[in-house]
């Protein structure tokens, strides 16, 4: 094996590690299967974990759980969501929280946590992997 075909099949290898590494979750916005929210638009999902809004557009308080700092699952949200990575979050909250005009959503460990969150509160809004998904949940458009 020549040198380049050496450099060419390690290069290989290392790609194929950080693509498998850095995997994401296919995340959808959920509610309780009670909750009367059945659609809204990214931009109010957005505006939901931001703290832009605290209120559905129905005009019922909204309560949006977070998932933990540094999850692939909330990574993925946010970039889906908002367009902003990880860091830009945690910037952006820095910033509102140091001024005082808010506080980030609360946060909990797991996809399962969320939806114990969500039966227990049928205000609350989160964010799940896709194969989390069951009768109790239901996914907004």
């Amino acid at each position: 094996m020549t040198f380049m075909n050496r450099v060419a099949l390690g290069a290989f290898g290392l790609a194929l590690s950080l693509v498998s590494g850095t995997a994401l979750a296919d995340v959808v916005v959920v509610v309780s299967a009670k909750s009367p929210i059945t659609a809204l638009s990214k931009s109010q999902v957005a505006d939901l974990f931001s703290g832009r809004t605290r209120l559905f557009p129905n005009g019922l308080l909204a309560v949006p759980i977070d998932q933990a700092d540094g999850s692939i699952t909330r990574d993925e949200f946010y970039t889906k969501i908002s367009g902003k990575s990880a860091a830009q979050i945690k910037a952006y909250w820095s910033k509102i929280i140091f001024t005082g005009r808010g506080q980030p959503p609360k946060t909990v460990s797991s996809s399962a946590e969320v939806k114990k969150r969500l039966l227990e509160n049928p205000a609350a809004i989160g964010y799940i992997e896709d194969k989390m998904v069951d009768d109790s949940v239901r996914v907004l458009p």
